[in-house]
């Protein structure tokens, strides 16, 4: 894992999140109210949303399924229960801090829900992922294609780690091409996102969330990248007021 550089409090976050390691930081420094945040933010929508994704990952009892971008595990436990005790969840984040949240909530957790024992936490890069050629049964990425600095690469790694056949569900931020829309995202990260993760002095690094959207890609714009990448067949749905989007592309 590449050394994380430190920034000084003046440098603004647009300059501070351009490189992966600069990101890595930022999501580690984010992890202790990551899922307090989320449930704020989205009155606890996000968890229906995430449940929808897992549904068009295609992930069944049995599965050895992957999680990328994994963070405090939301996914991954979701996976668990799909694949059930036969199955396996390898949940992969290149934030430490988060991967450890991660654990905690399988350990405090895992009495009540016995499948969350199939999951594996693995700090890795999504862009190098450490796993064999057709490897896994599914796979989903949450809130993180968006913030990997060479997508591409990473849908590209995705290709050659699933089964032919199998599918990648991405569900994040959708990047609109309807001029209201944005503007609505925008309102509401500059008037209820950032003044809420100020009181827990994060401000600068969830400004850093209406740049990474602007940033990112349209639904057709993901679908011909995952295209290019390898996959055979894809669909980019709007859902959430076209304020989310999960993208699926089976390879």
């Amino acid at each position: 894992m590449a050394a994380v550089r430190r920034r000084s409090g003046s440098e603004p976050v647009e300059k501070f999140a351009e490189g992966a390691d600069e990101r890595q930081e930022l999501f580690n420094r984010i992890a202790p109210v990551y899922d307090k945040l989320n449930d704020v933010f989205t009155l606890g929508m996000h968890r229906m949303w995430k449940k929808w994704s897992i549904s068009l990952s295609g992930a069944k009892e049995g599965d050895k399924v992957l999680d990328v971008c994994c963070g405090s595990g939301d996914l991954s436990f979701l996976l668990s229960e799909k694949v059930g005790m036969n199955g396996k969840v390898i949940g992969l984040d290149f934030s430490k801090e988060l991967l450890q949240i991660a654990a905690t909530r399988q350990r405090e957790h895992g009495r009540s829900k016995p499948c969350y024992k199939n999951v594996e936490w693995l700090e890795a890069d999504a862009t190098n992922l450490p796993f064999p050629d057709s490897y896994f049964d599914a796979a989903t990425i949450g809130y993180g294609l968006r913030n990997i600095v060479d997508r591409k690469k990473a849908l590209e790694e995705m290709v050659r780690v699933l089964k032919p056949g199998s599918k990648l569900s991405v569900f994040d931020f959708n990047k609109s091409t309807s001029k209201v829309v944005c503007r609505i995202q925008d309102w509401m990260i500059d008037y209820i996102v950032v003044p809420v993760a100020s009181w827990y002095g994060l401000t600068s690094e969830y400004r850093y969330l209406k740049n990474s959207i602007k940033e990112y890609l349209t639904g057709s714009e993901l679908e011909k990248l995952a295209l290019e990448a390898g996959f055979s067949q894809v669909k980019h749905y709007e859902i959430a007021g076209r304020t989310m989007g999960n993208l699926v592309a089976t390879w």
